[in-house]
């Protein structure tokens, strides 16, 4: 793998509370840090801004409303992106923020402006942080329409950026045969070469409180992939150290790999 694009989701960066989860964070950061410092190229495509900003203003819950959702995401951005600067300048690696909308991906100045963008910013040995932009665009947290918590933006961004390879954070262990919430036997499905309509109908409709994604979402993910020839990764982001056994080769999670 000589660069990867690292997709973190909700649920993987906050407690339930959307308050930040400290301890996996750091060790997120660190391990991430270390990844980079083995001369992996490294892009992050990051959820959590809404969680973090729900919490900020002291709100019950996710909230429902399109102007609360992206006066949420506003506040928490900002919080999100001071995170990452301060923890990753620990381990001293900048970071850069890229806010996405998806008329970015359907104008081609636009779309050269970014590629040019992600280029010299890995030139200067940046970790780019991408985000949608959901306080100036509406598209994305709608419930019909969206990037479903960063899944699909993070296939668009490992394609745009030439990555060779897509791993997913997330709090499930991968793509199993069964929905393992309603059934004590399913398996994981470790590796994945065909999009077929069988892996398509294991899909389910799973979100967690604060984020957006299912493994639908994932799923439309793993065909942009394929159409790109970049290879996807789903992993268990409780675990941080899960991403040395991608770099490693080892078969954690489900890896989704068109076949040649």
């Amino acid at each position: 793998m000589k660069r990867i694009v690292i997709k973190l989701g909700t649920s993987t960066l906050t407690h339930e509370t959307g308050l930040i989860n400290i301890r996996r964070f750091e060790k997120l950061v660190k391990v991430i840090s270390d990844i980079k410092n083995s001369g992996i190229e490294v892009i992050i495509v990051s959820s959590g801004a809404i969680g973090l900003g729900t919490s900020k203003l002291k709100l019950d819950s996710k909230p429902t409303d399109m102007p609360t959702k992206q006066a949420a995401a506003s506040v928490g951005q900002c919080l999100l992106m001071s995170l990452y600067d301060e923890h990753f300048s620990k381990h001293n690696h900048m970071v850069s923020q890229i806010l996405f909308t998806k008329d970015i991906v359907n104008d081609k100045i636009k779309k050269k402006n970014i590629t040019n963008t992600f280029k010299r910013l890995l030139d200067f040995s940046v970790i780019p942080i991408v985000n949608e932009n959901d306080s100036v665009s509406t598209d994305e947290i709608k419930e019909i329409s969206r990037f479903g918590d960063n899944d699909t933006l993070s296939a668009i961004v490992a394609s745009i950026c030439n990555a060779d390879t897509l791993i997913m954070l997330s709090d499930i262990d991968g793509l199993f045969d069964k929905d393992p919430n309603k059934h004590e036997g399913a398996k994981l499905i470790s590796t994945v070469t065909e999009l077929t309509d069988k892996i398509k109908s294991l899909t389910g409709n799973s979100v967690t409180n604060l984020g957006t994604g299912g493994m639908i979402t994932k799923i439309e993910a793993a065909e942009i992939c394929f159409d790109n020839s970049i290879q996807m990764i789903i992993i268990n982001g409780n675990r941080p150290e899960n991403l040395y056994d991608v770099i490693n080769g080892e078969k954690v999670g489900t890896w989704f790999k068109k076949s040649s």
